[in-house]
């Protein structure tokens, strides 16, 4: 684990990071704020890529939590077979969308606490949410922001709430809204785990990663 990075370094990254990449944006495919919490909620251990193969179908027909209860839980099992723990995943959508009509209106709340209330959401699923949607700077803290906040010093935690709150307190605020895009996009295909492409990364200079790659 590489100490925290100053001040002044964090801000040349994150530069160099928004210049690359001024408006990224996440990879889950969604039509409105209630797909995206059906999608990221999905995405627990599961890919993107695996994710949207299986939702685009369901959206199409399951858009709001009302349409989702009326497809049931065999329904929802059937379109998303495909994604690691579905049979959870189908019980936990139908839950969710139950608990958004019958407790908040049909409508997805804009608290963390609140989201957090539904089944299969947790802080790293209610925080993309906050951040895709409401853009909130929030930092959901998955497998690929933990690696990078380590090798690189960006935000060095022993758990993902250190990392989160690193980030939170040592990122520049002025990058903050994105700064878990960029770390996330960056984990998935420049500092991946086994042999980072530090050839062809935009930090190579200033990350001190002791292990890198030619």
């Amino acid at each position: 684990m590489a100490k925290q990075l100053d001040y002044n370094t964090m801000r040349e990254i994150f530069t160099r990071f928004r210049n690359s990449e001024p408006e990224p944006k996440g990879e889950l495919e969604h039509v409105n704020v209630y797909t995206l919490v059906v999608a990221v909620a999905l995405s627990a251990q599961a890919t993107d890529a695996g994710v949207n193969k299986a939702t685009r179908k369901l959206f199409e027909i399951a858009d709001t939590p009302e349409k989702m209860l009326a497809l049931g839980e065999e329904g929802v099992t059937e379109h998303i077979k495909t994604i690691g723990l579905f049979r959870q995943k189908a019980k936990n959508v139908i839950k969710l969308s139950r608990i958004l009509v019958d407790e908040f209106g049909g409508q997805v709340p804009n608290s963390r606490a609140a989201l957090q209330s539904l089944p299969g959401v947790g802080r790293k699923t209610a925080n993309v949410v906050l951040n895709m949607w409401w853009h909130y700077p929030a930092q959901a803290v998955d497998t690929h922001i933990f690696r990078v906040g380590n090798r690189t010093g960006i935000a060095p935690g022993k758990t993902v709430d250190v990392v989160e709150r690193a980030i939170e307190d040592n990122v520049p605020v002025d990058f903050q809204l994105h700064a878990h895009h960029w770390l996330i996009l960056h984990g998935r295909y420049i500092c991946v785990a086994r042999k980072p492409k530090c050839g062809a990364c935009l930090i190579k200079d200033l990350c001190p990663f002791e292990e890198k790659t030619i």
